[in-house]
């Protein structure tokens, strides 16, 4: 692993922005974006010196105007130009082809592991919004490209979190492929992980983070409720729906604020939380909460979801109801917009809460596509216009292109 492990607190940075303008449902709101974060990770890099990962700390005083909601045909091009910049095809997999993500648009490398699988997901939520051949073919290459690059069990992987990310990126293709071996890889996975890091013993169950056993984090739990669910609806095993509820249900004691609605990052053996909410976090738990509504009615999963999105749009924005943090510590968390805007509007699509948070959702996906720069690309610092001079990481521009085309699930 090339990433160094952060379980601790960091300062993000402070960035100060004059008065803008933004649409809410009206478009008619003015804020101060104005943010001084500290945050933590349960990721492992550190990204130091002088790529994009440390603009917002030298921008100020750049006034926004109102942002239109971008059209359904602006989303397709925001994948398509990702796709130009960062997707490699590099050579046959058996009767196929496979590719991989470029890390940035330098193109020194492949994405790491668990980014590589979230730049997959923004994809399948693009196929979702925008079915196409083309989107189609590149999950599949992609898909085989994992294959060829970490084999198809990955238990040499310290950590539990990226074993769900990438079974939950499997399981995802499988139910737009029907490709068996993806529901093969993602079972296998998940099962592996699951053999290893749920413990009872310890905090009363909970995965452990890593093979160290040394934190359960939400990272891992929230996204393997979901992976689980969607296990569950793809092979009738209930054993998975029983799986999910028992980590769910443990987040719910642990982790989860019912006061706040604030999902927080981690705990240690000793039950001291190490680490606050941070938008990944907080919208795979939106998330889990969605599938488990139908499976579980006696439990109030619908409240609870709804508590979390409300301390998201209240507690995880520059200012309530305004544009979502950019979370630019380090690679690990610049594209954490991306997976939340994914499970947070399903979220809202599924319960039909478009009334409530759909207007900052499209206020969110309106600023994304405004700061683009002149290839298209949007970095996660909305608050001023993507570089066109800087290399850009391939997780950081997923963040834009997942609201775009995620925005359109309620609408």
């Amino acid at each position: 692993m090339k990433r160094r492990i952060m379980n601790r607190y960091f300062k993000l940075y402070e960035q100060e922005v004059n008065l803008f303008l933004y649409r809410s449902k009206q478009l008619a709101v003015i804020l101060i974006l104005a943010t001084s974060s500290v945050f933590t990770s349960c990721k492992k890099e550190q990204v130091s010196g002088k790529s994009a990962a440390n603009a917002s700390s030298t921008i100020t005083n750049v006034r926004l105007a109102a942002a239109p909601f971008p059209a359904k045909s602006e989303a397709l091009v925001a994948m398509q130009v990702y796709n130009n910049h960062f997707y490699n095809q590099y050579g046959t997999y058996g009767p196929s082809y496979k590719a991989y993500y470029w890390k940035d648009d330098g193109h020194t490398g492949r994405m790491d592991f668990w980014t590589q699988q979230e730049a997959i997901e923004t994809l399948i939520d693009a196929y979702n919004l925008n079915p196409s051949t083309d989107f189609l073919n590149k999950i599949q290459y992609l898909y085989n490209g994992v294959r060829d690059g970490y084999g198809t069990l990955w238990s040499n992987n310290i950590y539990n979190d990226d074993v769900v990310w990438g079974s939950l990126m499997c399981i995802r293709a499988y139910h737009i492929t029907n490709d068996g071996g993806q529901l093969d890889m993602a079972k296998n996975n998940f099962n592996m992980m699951w053999n290893r890091a749920w413990d009872t013993s310890v905090l009363g169950g909970g995965l452990w983070w890593n093979t160290n056993n040394n934190t359960k984090n939400t990272c891992v739990n929230a996204p393997a409720v979901i992976c689980a669910m969607l296990l569950y609806q793809a092979t009738g095993d209930s054993s998975y729906k029983t799986k999910a509820k028992l980590i769910m249900d443990w987040m719910v004691a642990r982790l989860y604020d019912a006061n706040t609605g604030e999902v927080k990052g981690a705990i240690i053996p000793n039950g001291t939380i190490t680490e606050g909410a941070l938008s990944y976090t907080q919208g795979t738990f939106i998330g889990a909460c969605d599938l488990l509504r139908s499976e579980y009615p006696s439990v109030d999963y619908l409240g609870t979801g709804k508590k979390a999105m409300d301390y998201a749009m209240s507690s995880l924005c520059s200012s309530a109801g305004g544009i979502l943090n950019d979370e630019n510590g380090n690679g690990d968390t610049q594209g954490m917009k991306s997976i939340f805007a994914s499970w947070a509007c399903q979220f809202v699509q599924h319960t039909g809460t478009a009334g409530t948070y759909g207007g900052w959702l499209d206020l969110n996906a309106g600023q994304a596509w405004s700061i683009r720069n002149s290839s298209g690309l949007m970095w996660n610092i909305w608050g001023t216009r993507t570089s066109d001079t800087q290399v850009l990481n391939a997780f950081q521009t997923t963040c834009g292109v997942s609201m775009m085309n995620n925005a359109y699930l309620y609408h």
